[in-house]
């Protein structure tokens, strides 16, 4: 148990270290991003620093599986530089049974993941984007679902709008069954149009069988009603923010979607990339588990046999490999093309048994 205590506080040091290293490097880098993608537009370096912070959490999130598999490369490189697994072995404990406080730590790291820096990661992209709108257009573009269907509001400096559509189509970007609520800069409605489609089309939304109602006080909105056969909107929305977040789940908490998927599913929308996701991210910690695994594999050898360097090299593309597999099963998943709970569950197993069998493999030949 004292080792363990000891193998499990090294991998702790080794994964904040390097943790640290990274987050240092993703906000430079980012940082660097936010200005060249803010600068034609007014904004000062407090808040590109505030966009920069906001995006970082989405960003660790997405590399946590390298920041495992290099802290286990980091542990058993040093371990056996100093010979202490040597030790270890001459105790009479197996290599891998010296795995076991790691692989705990990896699968205590993929819990965390999940339970708290998933729903931060969701909060601060979620107030990322907005306030990104808000830096370029003036005012929010935000884009939800509800078991009413699809709820979008855009700002610009001429006010803001609220759109409501029953359903929702993706190439190109159309609305079905449309409403929208148009509000003056002072925050006072100002006219209501039903449109039975709304296309979007560069920078505009393009209505169909569309009836304004001005809803300026004094006037009869009904009498004042005009008819349009089409009658173009102008927005901040773009077909690719739309689509992003209809169809992007990494904007929700983990612990509201299921809640949205339901949602989804009574509005009429597909739900399998949600449902991927979903799955996927519980599978997270067994994920995380094999990353640490594979560096092991890779890294429980003597310093004196030579070829660390190479065994690093070979470990970290084995766990891009993998990685690149989970994403391609997901894929396939959301496509339809194998089930749900396949594609999220398989990639992580099949890791972990790879991995069993190299370390076996290594420790009894």
């Amino acid at each position: 148990m004292i080792l363990d205590r000891y193998f499990a506080r090294r991998f702790l040091l080794s994964f904040m270290t390097i943790g640290g290293v990274f987050l240092t490097l993703v906000i430079l880098v980012d940082m660097v991003e936010q200005i060249r993608r803010f600068q034609d537009v007014n904004v000062t370096f407090g808040q590109i620093m505030r966009l920069t912070l906001l995006n970082t959490p989405g960003t660790i999130d997405d590399i946590l599986p390298l920041l495992v598999i290099l802290s286990t490369i980091a542990l058993f490189v040093s371990l056996a530089r100093s010979s202490e697994l040597v030790v270890t072995r001459a105790t009479g404990r197996s290599g891998i049974r010296a795995l076991a406080a790691p692989a705990f730590m990896g699968f205590l790291i993929g819990f965390l993941a999940v339970t708290m820096l998933n729903p931060i990661a969701a909060a601060t992209s979620e107030r990322y984007q907005r306030l990104a709108d808000t830096y370029r257009t003036g005012g929010p573009s935000v884009v939800s679902f509800s078991g009413e269907g699809v709820w979008l509001r855009q700002g610009s400096d001429r006010g803001q709008a609220v759109i409501h559509a029953a359903g929702y189509g993706g190439n190109p970007v159309t609305l079905y069954d449309v409403t929208i609520l148009s509000y003056a800069p002072q925050g006072g409605p100002v006219r209501q149009i039903r449109a039975r489609t709304a296309q979007l089309d560069d920078g505009v939304w393009v209505l169909s069988d569309a009836k304004v109602w001005p809803l300026t006080p004094g006037l009869n909105p009904e009498t004042s009603s005009e008819e349009h056969a089409t009658l173009r909107i102008p927005t901040t929305l773009t077909e690719e923010r739309v689509r992003e977040s209809l169809g992007s789940p990494e904007g929700i908490s983990i612990y509201e979607m299921p809640e949205t998927i339901r949602d989804l599913k009574q509005a009429g929308f597909s739900t399998r990339r949600f449902e991927v996701w979903f799955q996927s991210e519980l599978a997270r910690p067994l994920f995380l588990t094999a990353m640490v695994l594979v560096g092991a594999a890779f890294t429980m050898r003597h310093a004196r046999m030579g070829g660390t360097g190479l065994a690093a090299l070979a470990a970290v593309l084995l766990g891009f490999g993998l990685y690149f597999v989970r994403n391609f099963a997901q894929i396939l998943g959301e496509n339809g093309q194998i089930p749900v709970l396949l594609a999220a569950w398989a990639p992580p197993v099949a890791a972990l048994l790879l991995t069993f069998g190299l370390l076996l493999h290594a420790e009894d030949g």
